[in-house]
Parts: structure tokens; sequence; C-alpha cells
């Protein structure tokens, strides 16, 4: 990019030329398994009105939100007949892919987890990419000023650091998770915030599983959209803009380039029928 970046070429013909290189890797991320690609300079056609392809409406925020607390949980272990528990037994078994009789009372505890609600809460918020899920450590979290720091180094395109707002509640869902994750001993010795099941941090495939999954649960329909962990952060630039413009959008989002942020400058449906509806 940065080769293309000196030539005198039209914006568009780099624009194009960058959409080819990113068809390659991501082929590439699908066939291999390589990291995801997450250029350093983009180019953007100025005639272009393009639009984030999905996003969140403020309602299916709400939506997702709560599926994360739901996600995966059980009933508590106090409130079940010794039948019923026998039953969640054999799921905690095969979730946790244990042997039936060592499933014990821990495991109720495990199932009911803050890892999805702090994962999801962080990233409604701070509109985290999946590389940025992948390399978030415990060291980004600052609780006592409800932010999240993620200094040059980690940060997508390298180039600044970042502190990125999050509300009372998903400081109050990260606050939980740490005290819980310092218990599981796949986190011994790690420093991410959060890992899969098998012990591997996050990355695209996993994270746009997960959020079909959060889909179901809410009872959002996702055919015919393009409903990946980047629709929950096209949900942030689209919502953030209209609530509080372009530059809050571009620094809670770590835009380089304002304008990347320009593309989230489009009215919702739902204002724009508004609009109708008060112009007769």
């Amino acid at each position: 990019m940065q080769h293309i970046a000196v030539k005198g070429w039209q914006q568009s013909y780099k624009t194009s030329l960058q959409k080819s290189v990113k068809r390659e890797m991501k082929y590439r991320r699908h066939r291999r398994g390589t990291q995801e690609w997450d250029p350093e300079i983009s180019y953007y056609d100025s005639g272009s009105t393009h639009q984030p392809r999905d996003f969140l409406s403020k309602q299916e925020r709400i939506q997702i939100r709560e599926a994360a607390l739901n996600y995966r949980s059980i009933p508590s272990y106090s409130n079940l007949t010794a039948q019923e528990r026998d039953k969640w037994k054999a799921h905690l078994a095969q979730r946790f892919e244990l042997p039936k009789t060592q499933v014990e009372k821990k495991h109720w505890k495990q199932a009911n987890s803050y890892k999805f609600p702090s994962l999801v809460w962080t990233s409604l918020d701070a509109g985290l990419r999946p590389v940025e899920v992948e390399r978030a450590v415990t060291d980004w979290i600052d609780l006592e000023n409800n932010v999240l720091r993620i200094p040059k180094k980690d940060s997508s395109k390298n180039t600044n650091n970042w502190v990125a707002a999050l509300t009372d509640r998903t400081t109050t869902a990260l606050e939980k998770w740490l005290e819980e994750r310092s218990q599981h001993e796949k986190y011994d010795g790690r420093d991410e915030i959060w890992l899969t099941r098998r012990g591997n941090p996050y990355n695209s495939n996993s994270l746009s599983y997960l959020m079909k999954n959060l889909c179901d649960e809410a009872g959002i329909s996702y055919e015919n959209r393009d409903m990946t962990w980047y629709t929950i952060r096209h949900s942030v630039g689209t919502q953030m803009t209209r609530e509080e413009g372009l530059a809050a959008t571009q620094t809670q989002l770590r835009h380089e380039d304002e304008r990347t942020t320009m593309r989230y400058d489009q009215a919702p449906v739902e204002d724009r029928r508004d609009a109708l509806d008060r112009m007769g």
C-alpha cells in the first residue's frame, strides 16, 4: 500500500487495487489460517458513497447485549431437582468434554460466566476489530477510569495510543470477568483477556461464529446479511455518529484517517423514516 501511495494514479484506481489485495488476503486467511490483513493505508474513491455493509440497529444492540448474558447459561444448581441435575450433568459433560462422573458443582459456575458479557459488551462499546480482540490483554483495562487503553504497539495500525470509553455496566462486567478469569487454569501465565474453550485467542472465524450464535439467542435474523464481528463495530460507528457526531466516532473507533469515519455519516433507515413522517 505504501508503494501505491507514491504513485500518481487516480484514487479510484488505488481503491480498486486495494480491494483486489483484500480479496487475496481474505482467501489466504481462509485457506491457510493467516492473520487478518489490516492495511496501514486505506484508499477510498472520493466519489463513492460507500457505507458499512451491515450494522446493528439500536434495538438489535440491546438484544445482543442481553443475549450475551444468557448465552450458554444454565439453571442454578440449587434450583434443580436431582433428576434435573442429572440431565444437566450430561449436558455439561459434553460441553466441557469430561466424563459425566467428573462433573462437579464448580462446573455450574463456569457455565454461567462473565466471559461472554465482558467480551460482547466491550466490543459494543469500543467497536473492537477481530484482531483487537485477539491482541487484547489485561493491561488494556483501566477499571478506575472506565476506559480501554490500547497502546501503539498493540493497536491495529500501530500508529497511536488509543483510549476507548466504556460504560459503567461494561466496566463492571470486565471486573467480574477478571476475578473469574483468575480461577481458570488455562489463563495461568497468559495475559490475553479472552481465550476460546481450547485456550486459543479469538479470531475472525471464531468471532463470526459467536456473533451468529448470539443472533440466534436474540432472535435476530441474519439471512441476506453479512453478520460478522465487524457488524458490531459498524453499529458503534453508525450509532455514535448519530448521537455525538463524527469527531467522537473517529476517536472511539480509532480511525487515523477521518475519511474512514465519514462512511458513518449516513442517517439510519429509522431516522429517515421518521423524517418522512414529519414531512407529511
